[in-house]
């Protein structure tokens, strides 16, 4: 058992998590005999509901919880229902993301509006909530944002994008330093093309020269033939990041992405 922590971890909350990376992440830490709180808007209850029953049928609790994470009353709500039903939060994954495709001259000022919001400030809510409940516990602690290769290097038509990952990994650092003391680590996972739905841009992926994550690849700077994983990928590096044994790795950004960039 790591340092200064009394309780194994068993709650989890996992946002955006109806498909693609957070499905992946919720499955897995089931997998690894975690309870778990799924969230993600309501337009995608069909889809959050599905993964509740695949998470039962591992034998574990689920949770689901409906809400935008954008909203700091439905954050701190959700945290609350969480420790309310499964007694407890021990690792908090803010995966929740939207991508929104713009050069910045043609940037719509409410679309990046709403990419800050949910990239950025759902992200600290999340962190804060999550934060507030496991100084409380006294039982250390996992935090986990979703970042990207793309908080570590520009790409064309990305800003709005690029902008949040950037400042997610600046609030991970901030946040690390003030938990270390609590035993709580924060960091990020930094993936490059991973398919999910979110990188499967059909006729812009035809119009950079290939299939499912061509766009994504251009947007990153890679050839249509450019390295590209799964979502399960990304969920072994959560696994292994909310362990006790990973205690000594925070206010890092770990990149999943092939060889593209190195650190």
């Amino acid at each position: 058992m790591a340092p200064g922590q009394a309780t194994p971890f068993t709650v989890a909350f996992i946002t955006g998590a109806a498909q693609g990376i957070g499905r992946e992440i919720a499955l897995k830490l089931a997998d690894d005999g975690f309870n778990v709180a799924v969230n993600d808007i309501p337009s995608n209850a069909d889809n959050l509901n599905s993964v509740v029953k695949e998470i039962e049928a591992k034998g574990r609790k689920a949770l689901p919880v409906l809400g935008d994470v954008s909203e700091d009353d439905t954050v701190k709500a959700m945290v609350e229902k969480t420790v309310e039903v499964l007694g407890r939060l021990d690792v908090m994954v803010a995966n929740a993301a939207v991508a929104i495709i713009s050069e910045i001259v043609d940037l719509d000022v409410k679309q990046f509006d709403r990419a800050l919001a949910i990239n950025v400030r759902g992200v600290m809510l999340c962190y804060k909530y999550a934060a507030k409940q496991m100084v409380k516990q006294g039982n250390g602690g996992r935090i986990l944002g979703a970042g990207s290769i793309l908080g570590k290097r520009g790409g064309p038509a990305a800003a709005a994008y690029v902008a949040p990952k950037f400042a997610i990994r600046g609030l991970t650092q901030c946040l690390a330093i003030e938990l270390a003391p609590h035993k709580i680590t924060v960091n990020t996972y930094a993936p490059g093309v991973i398919l999910t739905a979110m990188t499967d841009m059909g006729a812009l992926d035809e119009a950079k020269g290939g299939g499912h994550g061509t766009a994504t690849k251009w947007v990153c700077g890679l050839p249509p033939d450019g390295p590209a994983a799964g979502p399960e990928v990304v969920a072994s590096l959560v696994s292994y990041l909310v362990k006790p044994e990973a205690y000594f790795i925070t206010g890092q950004s770990i990149n999943i992405d092939g060889g593209v960039d190195f650190n």
